[in-house]
């Protein structure tokens, strides 16, 4: 899938398979230690109570959370983004939902931290109305690994150990996305840190379970 500069609504694929993508690979690179870092000094991928979060450290952040009844807000920036700088200025919450966190989205654009803002509901996305003028919004610097599923699917095989039989990571994602995980204790036991680092298997089933991939989710 490739994402237009703008992006466009329909360039994400269906929110419920964006969370999965997103919070299966988050899942299986979750560490007790990065549970208790606050969110603000954390980069890579991962959940908590407000959410999916990615960023990287330096020019990208995003958030995507569960609002409820099929609802869901994916908010970020990357430093590709033009909006914030555009002139006239754009009005990136123009037509949002009340249902949106309002709180939250405002206090990023007074910081100038906030590059755009895509919510889903009625199984469609939406956006502001972006003047001709603008040529990115960071979009896809943001989404692509995680719009394009064969990208997706080399993430999630980054933090699985190989086994001989069993399945592979384009077989664990189709689970993730239909809402079927099965055999989580060997899942749990494939899981590892694509940097290295000693796999956590007690993280990776909380991660799991607060997303909704397993259990009752804590989140939305």
């Amino acid at each position: 899938m490739t994402i237009n500069r703008p992006g466009l609504p329909q360039d994400l694929p269906p929110a419920g398979t964006l969370w999965a993508r997103w919070a299966l690979i988050a899942a299986l690179g979750a560490t007790t230690a990065g549970e208790q870092r606050p969110s603000a000094h954390r980069t890579g991928r991962w959940i908590d109570d407000d959410g999916l979060h990615w960023d990287d450290g330096g020019c990208t952040w995003w958030v995507m959370s569960s609002r409820g009844d099929g609802r869901y807000v994916l908010y970020g920036e990357d430093e590709s983004s033009e909006t914030k700088w555009h002139e006239p200025p754009v009005d990136m919450l123009a037509g949002g939902p009340a249902w949106l966190p309002w709180d939250e989205l405002r206090d990023r654009l007074s910081g100038n931290e906030l590059g755009c803002v895509y919510w889903y509901e009625n199984e469609a996305w939406a956006r502001a109305p972006y003047p001709d003028s603008l040529d990115d919004d960071g979009l896809d610097c943001g989404m692509d690994t995680l719009a394009d599923r064969a990208q997706a699917v080399e993430l999630v095989a980054e933090r699985l150990a190989p086994v001989d039989d069993g399945p592979d990571a384009d077989a664990l994602l189709a689970q993730a996305e239909t809402g079927r995980l099965q055999d989580v204790a060997t899942l749990l036991a494939r899981a590892c840190d694509p940097d290295g680092d000693e796999p956590d298997p007690s993280a990776v089933a909380r991660a799991l379970t607060r997303s909704g991939l397993i259990g009752e989710p804590a989140v939305g």
